[in-house]
């Protein structure tokens, strides 16, 4: 797929290969998800929800992955509560992305009244202020939705992302996501576009929980056990003159509704070391993901 470029902003473009047959399959599924928006999420929720979890149990690698997370996460919960994480995880998917669609086609006015901000003062504050942000937002399945709201509200948002498999989803994808502005940079392209953007008045959007193996991480306890965590979060502050906001949304199919949660700045990493962020990191995502976690990917 060829996509136009400026200071390495990837911006969708439609390719003409997208029409051949073998993409057919990936269309159909396209226009499922749309129509599926557009039905009240009080009718669509349930039947998504038992659609997603009967994928997850035919998707026998991604379930076995999951579960073998939760159980080095949360030794302490019997296998039957993790199977049910697992299940609520998978119903949650769905649900989320019909509310991402939902909002790119018919706007944030009509699922404004469905969102609920815990912590919007923080930002209303740094937005007086006119400071610049970076949101550490761990990997749910609600991820996309609030920096697609601040976008659809004139605040310009930069983030990164990688390249999904399929490019029509690929296309699909991103263009949703850039529905409302801001901009969007490739993580092949490198850390160096988002900081330009972050420097520019962009507000950043970070996704802090990308294993990146031993040689650029530090090993910290994660729930019960402990990851490769790349505390880049405590550079990019500095680099950038940022501060770093922790956010998670969480998406509750029985009451239709999205939860916005945004915690305080953490000012604290400025002086930390690479050891101590990283474990503030893994701490914050802890906070967010404890009491729900049906809403990470645990895949």
């Amino acid at each position: 797929m060829e996509t136009k470029k400026n200071n390495s902003e990837y911006i969708p473009e439609f390719d003409k290969s997208f029409r051949h047959p073998r993409y057919w399959g990936a269309w159909l599924g396209v226009a499922a998800m749309a129509g599926i928006a557009l039905t009240p999420p009080k009718f669509r929720d349930p039947i998504l929800a038992r659609l997603g979890r009967f994928a997850g149990r035919l998707g026998k690698s991604s379930r076995r992955r999951a579960l073998i997370n939760l159980s080095l996460c949360f030794p302490e919960r019997s296998e039957a509560e993790r199977e049910a994480i697992v299940d609520e995880m998978f119903a949650t998917a769905p649900q989320a992305m019909a509310m991402m669609a939902e909002l790119a086609i018919r706007g944030p006015e009509k699922i404004q009244p469905r969102v609920d901000w815990q912590g919007l003062e923080i930002i209303e504050e740094m937005r007086r202020n006119n400071e610049k942000v970076i949101f550490l937002v761990p990997h749910g399945w609600a991820v996309d939705i609030p920096a697609m709201l601040m976008a659809s509200q004139g605040q310009k948002m930069a983030a990164m992302f990688h390249n999904q498999g399929n490019p029509v989803f690929d296309y699909v994808w991103n263009t949703v996501r850039r529905r409302f502005g801001g901009r969007l940079h490739a993580r092949n392209d490198g850390i160096k576009p988002f900081i330009q953007s972050v420097r520019q008045g962009y507000w950043g959007y970070y996704l802090p929980d990308q294993d990146h193996g031993p040689e650029h991480s530090e090993f910290v306890d994660f729930f019960a056990t402990y990851k490769a965590t790349l505390p880049a979060i405590g550079r990019l502050m500095k680099v950038c003159r940022a501060r770093v906001v922790p956010l998670f949304p969480i998406y509750d199919g029985k009451t239709h509704r999205l939860t916005i949660q945004v915690r305080p700045p953490m000012d604290d990493l400025l002086e930390a070391d690479d050891h101590t962020i990283a474990r503030r990191m893994n701490e914050e995502v802890e906070i967010f993901v404890g009491p729900r976690p049906e809403q990470y990917t645990w895949i």
